[in-house]
């Protein structure tokens, strides 16, 4: 992988941060790197930033320095573009960002000798549609989540998974998750866990009335059509737990799997169970 140009997106006020950005664009300067970074990254080299979405433009490759809420944040601004995207963990689980402070630049070489190995995650998009009308878009890296707006009150949704119907559900909301996504919001309001590469969507209704209520896996070819039975405005669409707009009574949201994956650079000799066992500590006592 041919990289001259580098994007550095950053959590703010992150101790190691302060330590860590300086020497990664003295080594990155020092191998004739450019780098575009953002706002957070700039306050910690003392430099000036760009916004977000402006950080990958142009860039062979985006480093994420924070936890998974920064990388879906980077996701979102690297959008359907193709750039790889490495993680490094300076937040707390770190699901997603394998990557540890120590294995930055030993991993930062691996990458560009093209020796890295790309896990491609796909993305979900969804459509909220008003009279007939697209009124907004989104594209999600974990899901989209409907939830009530009103406190204590439930929330109705009839959904339909390729014009079949499927249940008018009463609950505190739904939520549909790509693979990537199961082990988030989904795997809390108990989901299954999907391997990252099977090609599924998740349904999963969060604390549903009738407890047959159950998540349920469709094909990643399926298209699910949700529509909105509340008050205006009692219903909110939150995507990657980061953006989202009011739904009114009637609206309909469609999601459906895109073309577009997010390359995300992945440790060598760290697979999924290893995540799982690390991150979940399964097998502890």
């Amino acid at each position: 992988m041919r990289v001259e140009t580098v994007g550095i997106i950053s959590k703010p006020n992150v101790p190691a941060a302060f330590e860590l950005v300086p020497k990664l664009l003295q080594w990155l300067n020092g191998r004739g790197i450019a780098a575009r970074i953002d706002e957070e990254t700039a306050a910690y080299a003392k430099s000036e930033g760009l916004p977000r979405p402006d950080v990958p433009e142009g860039c062979e490759l985006v480093i994420v320095l924070g936890g998974d809420g920064t990388l879906l944040s980077a996701a979102r601004a690297i959008g359907r573009r193709e750039t790889p995207l490495f993680p490094v963990n300076l937040g707390g689980l770190g699901f997603l960002t394998a990557i540890t402070i120590d294995e930055v630049f030993p991993e930062l070489e691996r990458a560009f000798r093209g020796e890295h190995r790309m896990a491609k995650r796909r993305l979900l998009n969804t459509e909220v549609q008003r009279a007939g009308q697209v009124v907004t878009s989104y594209d999600a890296l974990n899901d989209a989540v409907l939830s009530k707006a009103d406190i204590a009150r439930m929330i109705d949704l009839d959904v339909y998974v390729d014009a079949q119907f499927v249940c008018a559900y009463k609950a505190d909301g739904l939520i549909v998750s790509t693979p990537t996504g199961s082990t988030a919001y989904s795997l809390s309001a108990g989901g299954p866990i999907i391997f990252p590469s099977v090609p599924a969507i998740c349904i999963t209704p969060i604390c549903p009335h009738m407890l047959t209520n159950r998540p349920v896996i469709v094909p990643e070819t399926s298209v699910i059509r949700i529509v909105s039975r509340g008050p205006d405005e009692s219903v909110f669409l939150t995507i990657d737990g980061q953006v989202g707009t009011p739904i009114r009574q009637n609206d309909a949201l469609i999601c459906h799997s895109t073309p577009y994956c997010l390359n995300l650079i992945r440790p060598p000799r760290q697979l999924f169970f290893d995540v799982l066992r690390q991150k979940l500590k399964w097998g502890e006592r």
